[in-house]
């Protein structure tokens, strides 16, 4: 995925989820603290492995370290108990469910055709990361952009999203602070 998909799909899946906790009134409204954590959780994961693995030849891949349930789950566990530990719960929640958006991303085909084997950076270290990518370092990949139609669509379609992310979250009138439960 790219990073505005992950970012669209971890912040609709959150919206729903909390959205209809609030329907069944068993919480508040939801706050832009959230909403900034799950955006901030779904990135995450590429901005530690990407660099690592492909700029710095630190780590075998792309998705092995930050993609791992290995690193995740304690890193989501202590973010919640340091955000509840704070009297902000629901932040520590928004980046659980945000990283865990992430990473069900970045798996989802795999799953649907059945190839375990690209199931292995899940438990990295454990087991050997699933080369997918062969990266020649970030003076190939911007070399190697080209202005053509499906770039330029896609430059279109995430400057749209963005903007669409933007006024719904600047504007929504169901992020009232001031309601919290």
């Amino acid at each position: 995925m790219f990073p505005w998909t992950h970012a669209a799909f971890g912040y609709a899946l959150f919206v729903l989820l909390a959205g209809a906790l609030v329907a069944l009134g068993l919480r508040g409204r939801l706050s832009k603290a959230e909403l900034l954590a799950v955006v901030f959780a779904t990135q995450l994961p590429d901005l530690v492995d990407k660099p690592l693995a492909w700029w710095f030849a630190l780590i075998p891949s792309g998705r092995s370290l930050a993609h791992s349930l290995v690193l995740a789950v304690p890193l989501s566990l202590a973010v919640l108990a340091v955000a509840r530990h704070r009297g902000h719960a629901e932040v520590g929640l928004a980046f659980a469910v945000g990283y865990a958006s992430h990473l069900v991303g970045d798996v989802y085909v795999a799953v649907y055709y059945w190839r375990v084997e690209e199931f292995t950076f899940l438990l990295w270290p454990v087991l050997p990361a699933y080369p997918y990518d062969d990266y020649a370092g970030l003076g190939a990949l911007v070399g190697g952009i080209e202005l053509t139609t499906p770039l330029l669509s896609a430059v279109g379609l995430a400057v749209f999203a963005g903007l669409v992310f933007l006024v719904h979250f600047l504007r929504a009138p169901w992020w009232s602070p001031a309601v919290r439960r």
